[in-house]
């Protein structure tokens, strides 16, 4: 296994994870884009620039990378490029609007790059929305709450995992291939019922993703890596 290890907010960056892994390999067949950082804090108490690096390194990310190699699958006339959305690329919620701001601009490129690619028929664009999934970014997150997480995340990575193996195989243009049993749920209400919505977000947001702990406010790993959380699987246990 080769790992290349760049910035992928930089479009310098994304340009030469594309060259390196032309020059080990000759082509790309399958790209997957899941680089995001995570914020909690409302959108007046969130430090503007940590809001803006959330935001950017999903949109930018996603824009650079695509610029950097979709031109490769055009030339190979093949290719599938996999980006993982979220659930919150189609509702918001309080106190993580930095968050649900990157995820839908992000939405908005990839829709936009399905359409425009429709030209290519052996080019792919696809998007997973999971829900919440068990892995260290809710521990990594910045946080301007003034309390500690707790979201029990529902599902297991490898069931995201699966997910994009099976676009991999057999690509979805024009979709968001939802992860997570109760995701058209609520979106529905989202959409449907706005005003019930609203009234309930916000209370079960405090009670099922915050904690009575203090903590002071921190960038989490925004800005740069915390490499001692790093791990595949989050804190709670692992359900498969």
């Amino acid at each position: 296994m080769d790992v290349v290890v760049d910035d992928i907010a930089d479009s310098g960056g994304a340009a030469r994870i594309v060259a390196r892994t032309l020059d080990l390999h000759g082509s790309i067949d399958i790209v997957v884009h899941s680089a995001t950082v995570l914020g909690y804090g409302t959108v007046e108490s969130m430090p503007a620039e940590v809001f803006n690096t959330v935001v950017d390194t999903a949109i930018h990310g996603t824009l650079h990378l695509a610029q950097a190699v979709l031109p490769v699958l055009r030339r190979q006339r093949r290719g599938v490029f996999i980006a993982v959305n979220s659930l919150l690329g189609s509702i918001t919620v309080p106190q993580m609007g930095a968050y649900s701001t990157a995820k839908w601009g992000q939405r908005a490129v990839l829709r936009t790059l399905q359409q425009e690619t429709r030209d290519e028929r052996r080019v792919h664009v696809c998007i997973v929305s999971p829900g919440s999934v068990n892995t260290p970014v809710y521990d990594q997150a910045a946080n301007y709450t003034g309390r500690g997480t707790a979201t029990d995340p529902v599902l297991s990575p490898d069931r995201v995992a699966a997910a994009i193996v099976r676009l991999a195989d057999r690509p979805r243009r024009h979709v968001s291939v939802p992860v997570g049993p109760a995701n058209p749920l609520i979106i529905s209400a989202f959409r449907c019922l706005p005003s019930l919505y609203d009234r309930l977000v916000g209370p079960l947001f405090r009670l099922a993703a915050l904690t009575r702990k203090t903590v002071s406010p921190n960038p989490g790993n925004v800005f740069k890596p915390v490499a001692a959380g790093e791990r595949a699987f989050g804190r709670w246990p692992v359900k498969r």
